[in-house]
């Protein structure tokens, strides 16, 4: 596993687009893996995964520690694309294709242990899902059930999706204590 995270922080793929910076954590160990879109500038700039606002509410979500995320014998951080993939007109660009059929399976062979897999926005949920994926990442998410045990469905938690937050409140009220459940029964 250490030899292929060393390939993979290495990787310049996608250095034609863009200043490759991959930014990966994961172990044999991990337990739950965080499949999201890709790092944002602040995370390109520190190497952090999820050290941003994006971040706090996700663990909020999970009802974690800072400790506890950054645990990789407890959570893998493994996006759709390793590195900021640079500005768009209303936030940043999607995650390159490269990464994901590049690494993802690889990572997947040493981690035997994980026991559910978060995907976080659209770009990991019809990657994953393929046609299994609803219209909308709305629906997608409101049947999250579908997807259990494997895979947990989630919007990003970024602060942009305030309004996607208030317009679905059935969210929070009851995906969100759901998710807390089996991530708790996990790292316990």
């Amino acid at each position: 596993m250490k030899q292929l995270l060393q390939e993979i922080k290495g990787c310049t793929i996608c250095e034609n687009y863009l200043e490759p910076r991959p930014v990966v954590e994961a172990s044999a160990n991990s337990k739950i893996i965080i499949i999201g879109q890709a790092p944002g500038t602040r995370v390109h700039n520190t190497g952090i995964p999820w050290n941003d606002p994006s971040g706090r509410q996700l663990r909020k979500w999970l009802n974690v520690t800072d400790e506890q995320f950054y645990d990789t014998s407890l959570f893998g951080i493994v996006p759709m694309g390793f590195c900021y993939p640079g500005k768009g007109k209303s936030g940043d660009l999607p995650p390159r294709k490269e990464c994901a059929p590049q690494w993802h399976q690889l990572l997947w062979d040493k981690m035997p242990n994980v026991e559910l897999i978060l995907l976080i926005g659209m770009y990991a949920q019809n990657y994953y899902l393929k046609d299994k994926a609803k219209r909308t990442l709305t629906e997608t998410v409101n049947n999250y059930e579908t997807y259990l045990p494997k895979y947990f469905t989630l919007p990003h938690p970024s602060p942009r999706n305030r309004f996607w937050l208030t317009k679905n409140p059935w969210f929070e009220k009851f995906v969100i204590p759901e998710l807390q459940n089996r991530v708790h029964k996990i790292l316990t």
